[in-house]
């Protein structure tokens, strides 16, 4: 069997157990034999467990057993499921990939955005915090004419719409010898050069990627911005619309009218997050902080100047 086919079980396997939550392996074997991989052929129970044992190995994901319970089986660390995790975002990509694979002959017809690679960036960083070594680069932010020089601690590599960024940890002295720690981030498509260094570091014990983006919209969380309490009005449509696609994880509907739906969220209200708002033109209006409600009618406003009329 080659191991594209391999793969493809290893997906179904997951997803037909995540779907039922609890399923026994007769009831397993009846929706295997339903599916065009089996041929009609049962799958056996040395192979379900050589998948089972396989599906931990690669993806970190656990099939466990509840024997008390007529011998059903079941994700046992589902939470990896639920998050932004590695885990999640494999089987999710996976799982698409298995799809269209198979719909080859529709390819002119299903339209797919590029996710940015940015050459051999992304195996130095993974090496890199494998072996919690430093990365030195070549940045151009935009607006700079010259790169700049920096070497750092990559923490973790985060994904955000179509990007790979690194957060870098750095470490300075200041003028009375006390020594401060401070992040960044960095873009793929804005680094011109990378190499590993020797030097080793000791990443913070206590750092949590999770817990360091959980108040962010996007990847801007080291402006010294604190996340507060907000609340969004959406107008029309675009109430249906953030209820299927929640702006933060901490977003819940508090109250709703003829022609609008009241969101309030708890985050880190940075530019980016701003500048979504500032898209969503006549749809969302904020209504609480007021400084953020006058920041994005300033940003309005700034907008609508650039389409005045120029003077003769």
């Amino acid at each position: 069997m080659k191991t594209t086919d391999k793969f493809k079980e290893y997906i179904w396997l997951l997803n037909t157990i995540r779907r039922a939550r609890r399923i026994t392996f007769e009831e397993i074997n009846e929706k295997w034999v339903e599916t065009d991989m089996s041929g009609g052929v049962e799958l056996a129970k040395a192979t379900f467990h050589r998948h089972k044992d396989a599906i931990q190995d690669i993806f970190g994901i656990f099939i466990e057993c509840d024997c008390k319970n007529g011998y059903k089986y079941y994700i046992g660390n589902e939470n990896v499921l639920r998050e932004n995790t590695v885990q999640n975002w494999m089987l999710s990509t996976l799982s698409v990939n298995n799809i269209i694979s198979e719909s080859l002959s529709l390819q002119k017809r299903i339209l797919l955005e590029p996710v940015s690679y940015e050459g051999d960036y992304l195996p130095k960083v993974i090496e890199a915090m494998k072996r919690n070594v430093r990365i030195a680069v070549k940045y151009r932010k935009y607006g700079d004419e010259a790169p700049r020089e920096l070497t750092f601690d990559p923490y973790c590599l985060k994904m955000y719409r179509q990007r790979w960024y690194v957060l870098g940890h750095f470490m300075k002295k200041v003028e009375n010898g006390e020594i401060i720690e401070y992040f960044g981030m960095f873009s793929f498509d804005r680094i011109e050069e990378m190499k590993l260094t020797d030097v080793k570091f000791q990443i913070d014990p206590d750092f949590d990627a999770q817990s360091y983006f959980q108040d962010c919209f996007g990847v801007l969380s080291g402006d010294g911005t604190e996340p507060e309490r907000i609340v969004i009005r959406a107008f029309g449509f675009e109430s249906y619309y953030l209820k299927d696609l929640p702006l933060h994880k901490s977003q819940r509907e508090i109250g709703h009218g003829d022609n609008y739906t009241d969101f309030e969220l708890f985050m880190r209200p940075t530019l980016d997050f701003s500048g979504h708002l500032l898209s969503r033109s006549n749809q969302i209006k904020v209504l609480s902080p007021q400084w953020l409600a006058d920041e994005i009618y300033n940003m309005h406003i700034n907008a609508a100047l650039l389409y005045e009329p120029e003077e003769d």
